[in-house]
């Protein structure tokens, strides 16, 4: 199983990106898709998540600005963006747990995706 993260680039404030992680290879289901981003200098932090059963949840920065989803027939996570600000400026990551089937049988994968740069000029 491998993720390709999508949609990174250079904005101004106040306007907005979509990110699309999507996940590859022998994928029986995705339990969980999460976005993380990491600035210089800084953690790595949880920006949002969404469930298979569609629960949500949301860095307290992001909240109201950013909106996760999922498209489970693509194994595809996206991450609208809204009313960016320079801090959001980072390395954004894909994340997804789940289980994935081999010849042996079904096994869990819990991957990073490659990440992809935003950066919001002020």
């Amino acid at each position: 199983v491998q993720l390709q993260a999508s949609g990174g680039g250079l904005v101004q404030a106040g306007g907005s990106l979509r990110l699309s992680c999507v996940g590859s290879g022998r994928i029986f289901r995705i339990n969980v898709m999460a976005w993380y981003r990491q600035a210089p200098g800084k953690e790595r932090e949880l920006v949002a998540g969404i469930t298979n059963t569609d629960v949500t949840k949301y860095g307290d920065s992001v909240k109201g600005r950013f909106t996760v989803s999922r498209d489970d027939a693509k194994n595809t996570a996206y991450l609208q963006m809204n009313n960016l600000k320079p801090e959001d400026t980072a390395v954004y990551y894909c994340k997804m747990a789940g289980t994935q089937t081999t010849d042996s049988g079904y096994f869990p994968f819990d991957l990073w995706g490659q990440g992809t740069q935003v950066t919001v000029s002020s």
